[in-house]
């Protein structure tokens, strides 16, 4: 809860592109937080950017929503839970006589494993968010993207302060390849942004 409070400080202050930096650090680190989410949100709101979202299929916003309902942490606790219900419900089925016993422990076995390896993916899939962060927040009051990573490149279009981008080349120091909500793409330096 640092970032969550950091972020509301600087919300407060009205130093928007770092509240919104903190609170989408915040939600990195508990993504199922309803409190961090609102508040990102509200910062959000307070940017001078509004971009619509490239629309994505309803399964794949489904599968986004639940993995990221925990934090990888929050679902490898589950997975443990869950193997150890497998465990018990394999030991019912050996270890009991009753046929209704036998079934009923090999269906809790079953769905248990098929719980279990749910929660191990979206464990990694957190996790994979954590190590290898590709969002950025502009945090210089006007910046120009270019076509090209240098000055002299052709001017695509403007983002401001406090604008989440995403990191598409990471392979340069001083200029990242980014991207936009709605898919616009183009070149920014590095010293105009922060990484989450």
């Amino acid at each position: 809860y640092v970032y969550y409070n950091l972020g509301n400080c600087y919300y407060r202050t009205k130093d928007i592109a770092k509240a919104v930096l903190c609170y989408e650090r915040a939600h990195l680190l508990s993504p199922g937080d309803g409190d961090i989410k609102a508040n990102l949100a509200l910062a959000k709101s307070k940017t001078e950017d509004k971009t619509v979202a490239a629309s994505t299929m309803f399964f794949v916003q489904w599968w986004n929503d639940i993995t990221d309902m925990k934090s990888s942490d929050q679902w490898s606790h589950c997975a443990i839970g869950y193997f150890i219900v497998m465990l018990a419900g394999f030991a019912l089925y050996i270890f009991s006589n009753a046929i209704r016993a036998k079934k009923l422990g090999f269906g809790i076995a079953l769905i248990s494993l098929a719980i279990c390896v749910l929660s191990n993916i979206f464990a990694y899939r957190q996790k994979i968010k954590l190590v290898d962060q590709t969002g950025a927040v502009v945090m210089t009051p006007v910046v120009t993207v270019r076509s090209t990573p240098s000055d002299g490149g052709t001017a695509l279009f403007v983002v401001h302060k406090g604008h989440v981008v995403s990191i598409k080349d990471n392979s340069m120091k001083d200029w990242k390849e980014i991207q936009l909500e709605d898919g616009n793409m183009g070149w920014m330096k590095t010293s105009d942004m922060e990484i989450i």
